[in-house]
């Protein structure tokens, strides 16, 4: 297939917000034939979107046998499945966090790893549940052309974009963004998805690694610079039509709601920024002489961008009672339970009933879009959003 053929799909992060994906996916599954290969030459994950993008690279041979396979694992989620909630193991975390809280305003440094929770199952059933060997198959097999899973680097500040794909895709670095050709394996998918002093760092070569939406400008680049003409984006934000009034408060927020606003600002800002850019890059191409166009050094590509239909921390806020007691507990001392902390509930609440509502509405929003996606898949007209962007 020639390169201006390839087909991108990128997968944002949000913690239990990835739920919305399998959704998509799952319409996008239906309307292919049954036993149709992996319809994306790129697969671009970040965050939990970074779990979702290599079951899929795994399963690359069957998309929708991949695709079931997530929603097996998605709609029958336990929040114990992903992070330990048992008394014990939470006030064992929240102590040592708080702990190293004190101990590093004293200068002292000796408690390694230390997060608000324990990820220790999550960790366990990537290992047990996700053969990433098989990546490289899939690969080998002409089913995939490159994986991109992207995770934020402590110690250097960049933005890692760790892939593994066919021979000759050269390394890139950008301002503050880099590259890296690799083996991926379960420790990338658990760096990218490590949500900063929520879930702890992983150490990956000489240095250590947290949540991929961090310091994400360009959340599109990875698929441009891995050979995508046309990229898919399924988003995890629901984006108003026009801007939302502004809220008028009149307590101070609380550390529930001033950590949902900066998770927001990890997870969802970056996207639509890049978009937001892109878009204007667009109108600007539209105006360029075709004669001058094809003399500029811009790529041109289609994107479609996918994203919730409804506000998904209205739908957390539904189910925030379903948290088990110690994390209910352990989120109330900083309002999470509150209505103005649904956004931090919305990022942590792995339960089976958010999720499979969080699956429903992606399903409906690409039945919504189904032409649109349709048309995008093959080609036929030009998608919502098409230009030139860099990379």
């Amino acid at each position: 297939m020639r390169a201006q053929q390839k087909i991108g799909l990128i997968l944002t992060g949000g913690g239990a917000r990835a739920a919305y994906q399998v959704g998509v996916l799952k319409a996008i599954a239906e309307f292919l034939p049954h036993r149709a290969r992996n319809p994306f030459h790129i697969i671009c994950g970040t965050s939990a979107g970074a779990l979702n993008a290599a079951t899929l690279a795994v399963n690359a041979r069957q998309f929708r046998k991949g695709v079931k396979y997530l929603d097996n694992i998605w709609k029958n989620f336990q929040v114990h499945d992903v992070y330990r909630s048992d008394p014990l193991g939470v006030l064992r975390n929240s102590a040592l966090w708080f702990a190293g809280l004190i101990l590093n305003t004293l200068g002292i440094n000796r408690l390694n790893q230390v997060s608000l929770l324990d990820n220790t199952p999550l960790a366990q059933m990537l290992e047990q549940a996700l053969p990433c060997e098989k990546i490289q198959e899939s690969i080998d097999a002409g089913l995939l052309h490159a994986l991109s899973i992207t995770a934020s680097g402590y110690g250097s500040g960049h933005s890692v974009n760790f892939y593994q794909s066919v021979e000759g895709v050269q390394p890139w670095k950008r301002a503050r963004r880099i590259g890296i050709a690799t083996k991926i394996e379960s420790k990338h998918l658990l760096a990218s998805s490590a949500i900063p002093f929520i879930f702890p760092a992983v150490q990956i070569n000489r240095e250590y690694f947290g949540d991929g939406s961090m310091r994400q400008i360009a959340p599109i680049s990875p698929a441009l610079h891995l050979g995508a003409t046309r990229v898919l984006v399924i988003g995890t934000a629901h984006v108003p039509g026009a801007l939302p009034a502004r809220e008028q408060m009149d307590d101070y927020p609380s550390l529930a709601r001033i950590a949902g606003h900066a998770l927001d600002s990890i997870f969802l800002d970056s996207l639509e920024v890049d978009i937001e850019r892109l878009q204007r890059i667009n109108n600007t191409v539209s105006l360029v002489p075709d004669d001058v166009r094809h003399r500029m050094t811009l790529h041109k590509i289609e994107v479609l961008v996918i994203s919730p239909s409804q506000p998904i921390e209205k739908i957390a806020s539904r189910y925030a009672g379903h948290l088990p007691w110690p994390i209910r507990f352990l989120l109330r001392a900083v309002g999470a339970m509150r209505r103005s902390g649904a956004n931090l509930v919305s990022y942590l609440l792995f339960d089976k009933d958010f999720c499979r509502a969080l699956i429903d509405l992606g399903y409906q929003d690409a039945l919504n879009q189904k032409q649109e996606i349709m048309d995008f898949l093959n080609k036929h007209k030009h998608p919502q959003a098409q230009g030139d962007l860099p990379q």
